[in-house]
């Protein structure tokens, strides 16, 4: 991968964030979706086989994102409940950053137990 292609895709990556945050200011449903698009699985998966050109490759990558999307909702369920609740930003964050953390430990042993991934 050239040093271009890094710095097309790091200022790719910034642009969405920057639209996220700029657009959740205004409409946090409409934020939320760009932020839940897949845009970085799909660049992955297409970078992946592109070097590779290795579809199992590929699907076994795709299978463990699917695996791991939900540890990822973790902090999406701790969030907003401990900010409803008064907790400040950074406790809440703290508490749902180490959830997932936990949380995704126990995903990657279901998806190499139960998913055929190592």
């Amino acid at each position: 991968m050239t040093w271009f292609e890094l710095v097309a895709k790091g200022l790719f990556s910034g642009a969405v964030i920057v639209s996220a945050s700029e657009i959740a200011k205004k409409s946090a449903a409409f934020g939320a979706l760009v932020v839940s698009l897949p845009l970085t699985s799909i660049m992955a998966m297409s970078v992946l086989y592109q070097d590779t050109k290795d579809t199992a490759q590929v699907a076994d990558f795709a299978e463990g994102i699917l695996w791991l999307v939900f540890p990822s909702l973790v902090l999406f369920a701790i969030l907003p409940q401990m900010l409803r609740r008064g907790y400040t930003f950074e406790v809440s964050m703290a508490v749902g950053i180490l959830a997932t953390i936990a949380a995704y430990g126990i995903g990657i042993w279901a998806a190499q137990s139960f998913g055929d991934i190592n």
